[in-house]
Order: C-alpha cells, then structure tokens, then sequence
C-alpha cells in the first residue's frame, strides 16, 4: 500500500476507510486501487490472469477496451454524464479497470477505495470485464474525510460480465453529511454469466441518486441486486435497480431493505421481461423507526407470454405484539426492538472485514436509541 496515502491520511479518516470495507494492510484483499479526490495513490492486483490499471494506463494498453469506454453508459445520459465527459477531455479519466482473463478466480475480493479529502468534486470513470469463465470479486468503499463539509462525486462504471463468467461488487457508502453522491452504472451479462451488486449505505449523507440496469443478453443469465440503506434525518436516497431480461432464460432478482430514522428513501425498481422463459422478482421492505419518507416503486414490465415477474413491497413499523413476543421470552424491550432490526436487514456479506460488520451493527443500535 502507497507509504504516500497512508502517512497522509488521519487516524479518524483511517478508521471512516475501514467502515467503508477498505484495508489499508491488504491481509484480506486480492489487490487495491486507491483515489484521493483526483490523485490515484495506488493500483495493483495480486492474482495471476487479473489486472487492476488506473483506466488511462489500461486505455493506453488495450485498444479494444477503448470500445468498452462510455459504451454502456450514455456519455448524454443526463448532466451529469456529460460533465464528467468533459472533465476527462481536459484532464484526462480518474478511475480503475479491471480485466479478470478467461478462467481467472479472486478467492479474496479486489478492492477499490475512492476517497473525498481536499477537493470538492470528484470525478471517478471504471471499467470492469470478466472474460469467459472468470470469477471476480471487488469491493468498493466510497468515503469523504471527516473534515470533507461538502463536495460531490461523480462515479461511472461500465462492467462486462462474459460467458460463463460471475462478477460480485460490494459498494459500501460512508460520506459525509452534505455529500452530493452521483453514480451512473450498467452491466451486460453474457450467456450464463451471473453478476451480483450489494450495495450498503448505514452512514448520514446529503443526497444520493442512483439507477444501475443490468442488461441480460445472454441466455440463462442471472443478476441479482440487493440493497440495505438507512435514511437519516436529513438525508435523501433516491435508489434504484433494473434489470432488462433481453435472452431466453434470463433471471433477476432485486431485494431492497430500507430504514427510516427521519430521512427520505425512494427505492425504484424495475423488470423487463422480453424474452421466452425468463424469470424475474423485486422485493422492497421498509421500516419507519422514526417519522420520515419511505417510497417504494416497483415497476414489472412482460412483453410476451412466456414471462414471468413478481414484485412485493411492505412499509412500516415494529410491530407492538413482535416486540411483546420477545419480551415474553426473556428479553427488555430494547433488546427485542435490536433483535427485529437485525433480523430485518440481515446484512451479512461475504468478503466484508469484521471491523465493518461491527460498524454496521453499532449504526443499527443507534438507530433504535429510543424507540
């Protein structure tokens, strides 16, 4: 790891990287890259067949990849595609790729930190490819610097899932208060290639809005989403997945948990089933433990017969006759009120440190501090 970040970083910024699943001494990980604001610190893959590149170094290297560039996402998306279109005219792309060759495996997952720290305005464009058979891991930690007022990231990411293969990507969100969060993504998933997204934000943040697809082009391709946020007062999180069943046998799954401390949640979710035999769910609950906004969106789109898409979505709050049912059996009140919290987001995804898992169940015992 860069000697450079590590002696320049705070011990409280440290420990913000550490709650966004990043680990300064690598003893779990595969491989890092590492941006502060728009300075690229570090980028290296452990793993034989895997290549982890600042994304000009890796454009420079491979011409083909220069095809995969603004392919999947719309550089005219909207305003903010468009302003970092720009930025990287004048200064050149910030961000990584990452190659995984045909039958290459990360038992440990890559990971990605990209860090706010002196400049408002962050810019971040990646690319990820498995090739046929490759199985990939990354885990990214988005964090601002406790000292980080306000600011805004911008984060584009292109992932190309090939034949056979299986890409999981972590996101872990540990901004700051007033942060502007602005991530466009897309994946294709090729013929029984699988792609999974987790995505986890427990921290207090100014306003996040985000709506990766997932475009499922290969026969027997899978994609699953799963999301796990809390709102704070204070904080909007405009979220959102979809996923477009475009081959026969296409299969996706989107599951959503949301909580409510007095911010404002919108998750939107959508399936597109085109194509003959393909299968698709959503799944949105969320919870008010505090009065606040939870909108849930799910959207299910068949455009033949032989589809088939469900979606369900429940708001609300603890049940009184739950919490007595605890209680009857030993436990108080705030211990049975943890325990149907726990039990409702059941965050528990592989490859996270354990100084992570503790932070996330420390934000859910806040989260009920008197209710």
């Amino acid at each position: 790891m860069s000697e450079e970040l590590i002696t320049d970083i705070s011990e409280e910024d440290k420990k913000r990287l550490e709650m966004g699943g990043i680990e300064l001494d690598e003893s779990n990980r595969s491989g890092s890259f590492i941006q502060t604001d728009q300075h690229i610190h570090h980028s290296e893959s452990k793993i034989e067949g895997i290549e982890m590149l600042p994304i000009d170094i890796a454009l420079k290297k491979y011409d083909w990849l220069k095809e995969k560039f603004w392919n999947i996402v719309d550089r005219d998306k909207d305003e903010y595609t468009r302003f970092v279109a720009k930025r990287e005219e004048e200064e050149g792309p910030r961000g990584f790729a990452v190659i995984a060759r045909k039958g290459s495996k990360n038992i440990f997952p890559l990971q990605s930190c990209l860090f706010m720290q002196k400049s408002e305005v962050q810019t971040v464009h990646n690319i990820i490819v498995a090739e046929e058979g490759a199985e990939l891991h990354l885990i990214t930690g988005c964090t601002s610097s406790i000292g980080r007022k306000e600011g805004t990231h911008y984060g584009i990411t292109e992932t190309y899932v090939g034949k056979n293969a299986l890409v999981s990507n972590t996101m872990i969100h540990t901004w700051g208060e007033n942060i502007r969060v602005l991530p466009r993504s897309g994946t294709i998933v090729e013929e029984n290639g699988t792609f999974l997204s987790n995505y986890v934000s427990m921290n207090p943040v100014g306003y996040v809005q985000m709506y990766p697809v997932a475009n499922l082009v290969g026969k027997n391709s899978v994609a699953r989403f799963n999301s796990v946020i809390i709102a704070h007062e204070g904080s909007e999180l405009d979220m959102g997945q979809g996923a477009l069943l475009n081959a026969e046998g296409a299969c996706a799954e989107i599951i959503s948990r949301l909580i409510t401390t007095g911010g404002k949640a919108i998750s939107r979710s959508r399936i597109v089933g085109a194509a003959d035999g393909t299968k698709g769910h959503i799944e949105c609950k969320g919870l008010i433990l505090k009065d606040g906004t939870i909108h849930a969106v799910p959207e299910i789109e068949g455009q033949l017969t032989n589809t088939e898409i469900s979606h369900e979505a429940a708001v609300g709050k603890i049940a009184r006759d739950e919490i007595e049912y605890l209680m009857a059996r030993g436990l108080n009140e705030e211990e049975a009120t943890a325990t149907i919290i726990r039990g409702f987001l059941d965050v528990r995804i592989n490859g996270l440190p354990d100084s992570l898992q503790k932070k996330i169940d420390a934000v859910i015992n806040a989260a009920e501090s008197g209710f």
